[in-house]
């Protein structure tokens, strides 16, 4: 699995120009599922988001977590991180496919909302073509991706 993360001010998102979901400060976070993720991949970036010191403190940059301050995450499921370029057409076959991806999309969320305060976590709408709304802190972008297994096998269209 693979994220991209954004400390924010704000974010949103939107479909067909109604609002899905919204947040104040915290983090916007863009999440790619190649066709090999499992849930221990899950696991690795849910543990990794929360822990993530993205935020000041007393001045000092880099000492607090979106957790130790109570803020918000916003996550959008987006395939397109798993691309490769043929020429200069992408190719998206290392992502998961459909209803596999968005069962353990879901699990991901799930996983967050338990592991933090459910209040907090937002999330877009899986498989829309959405607008997302981004108003960057900093810029602060942070890509994290689950560790690779010693015998991964290629994805296979199925």
């Amino acid at each position: 699995m693979r994220a991209v993360i954004q400390r924010v001010r704000a974010a949103k998102v939107t479909v067909l120009d109604e609002l899905v979901s919204s947040i104040g400060p915290g983090l916007c976070v863009l999440v790619g599922i190649k066709c090999s993720d499992t849930t221990t991949d899950v696991e690795y970036l849910v543990r990794k988001i929360l822990a993530l010191r993205l935020f000041e403190d007393e001045g000092k940059r880099w000492q607090k977590s979106v957790k130790d301050l109570q803020l918000d995450i916003l996550c959008v499921s987006q395939f397109t991180l798993y691309h490769r370029l043929k020429g200069n057409k992408p190719d998206f076959s290392a992502a998961m496919k459909g209803e596999d991806a968005n069962q353990l999309y879901n699990h991901f969320l799930d996983r967050l909302r338990q592991s933090y305060d459910a209040s907090k976590i937002q999330d877009g709408k899986f498989g829309a073509y959405m607008q997302v709304h981004i108003e960057n802190d900093g810029p602060v972008t942070i890509e994290l991706e689950s560790p690779q297994p010693k015998h991964s096998e290629e994805c296979v269209d199925k």
